[in-house]
């Protein structure tokens, strides 16, 4: 299987394009249609479908990976800030490969661009931890183990210094404050990468957002041991990673039981209660 759709849910709009998973990149020109107004998931499905439809020939009854704007434990949305409320809470997963008959991933957007980095872009290659930072309104993050994800990490609000580090690191506060590069990376960049670096010794930082075109204006100033790289992939890492991510899920389904994970759970901290 080589064609593989990747979609890219966004605030504004939908996008979608074959991956080609060979080379890894777009094996027809994406396909964007504007967000519904009402972002419900009824409506945002009817989107997809409509993607789907228009790229049939390419991708057969292939799965389709799925970009989100929120974290999604085992398919589940577990909340949402930027479409309709009525994803919160609902298994995304199963709502739309009923909807839309193919088998659905869902994957952060920050952790598919991710995958994209390290399978296709800026990574590819790399061995062992890369941690992918997105500097833009906030940050967002994804951190992979010899390619493996470990999804939904939310590092851009680590507490540092008592603030949430993506109120006082991310491009959008330099931006508001009008600060230089050199400011930035040194007063703000600096201290949040040296804390992910003490806490999690990766082998490499990518570096995405709108901001890392123009990364040799402030890489310069970040005194760090680990290697720091722009991403290369840039608005086509979301498709590509979640298409990517779809497709290993074919011979790597989840392992976590989404009906007996909680009762599982539950009975483990009571038999833990009980030897004392």
């Amino acid at each position: 299987m080589n064609n593989v759709l990747g979609i890219d849910v966004g605030g504004s709009g939908i996008k979608g394009a074959p991956v080609d998973l060979e080379v890894g990149d777009f094996a027809e020109p994406r396909l964007r249609i504007p967000t519904p107004q009402k972002s419900s998931p009824k409506n945002v499905a009817a989107v997809i479908k409509e993607i789907i439809e228009h790229f049939s020939d390419s991708i057969g009854d292939s799965p389709v990976g799925v970009s989100f704007p929120a974290p999604s434990r085992h398919g589940v949305i577990r909340f949402i800030a930027n479409l309709d409320q009525g994803w919160a809470g609902l298994n995304a997963e199963d709502y739309l490969s009923d909807k839309l008959g193919h088998a659905v991933t869902m994957v952060n957007d920050a952790d598919a661009a991710g995958l994209g980095e390290v399978h296709y872009g800026a990574a590819k290659g790399v061995p062992g931890v890369v941690i992918l930072t997105t500097l833009g309104t906030g940050i967002g993050t994804a951190i992979l183990n010899d390619g493996i994800l470990l999804p939904n990490t939310e590092i851009g609000h680590l507490e540092i210094d008592g603030y949430d580090a993506e109120k006082r690191a991310a491009s959008s506060v330099k931006d508001k404050k009008h600060m230089s590069y050199k400011d930035w990376a040194t007063k703000r960049l600096q201290r949040y990468y040296e804390v992910v670096e003490m806490l999690f010794s990766p082998d490499l930082f990518v570096v995405g957002g709108g901001v890392s075109k123009d990364h040799a204006k402030f890489f310069k100033y970040l005194n760090l041991e680990t290697p720091i790289v722009p991403a290369t992939l840039f608005n086509r890492a979301g498709i590509i990673g979640a298409a990517w991510q779809a497709n290993w899920r074919i011979e790597h389904p989840d392992s976590v039981n989404r009906d007996t994970a909680r009762e599982t759970a539950e009975k483990a901290i009571r038999a833990a209660g009980g030897e004392d």
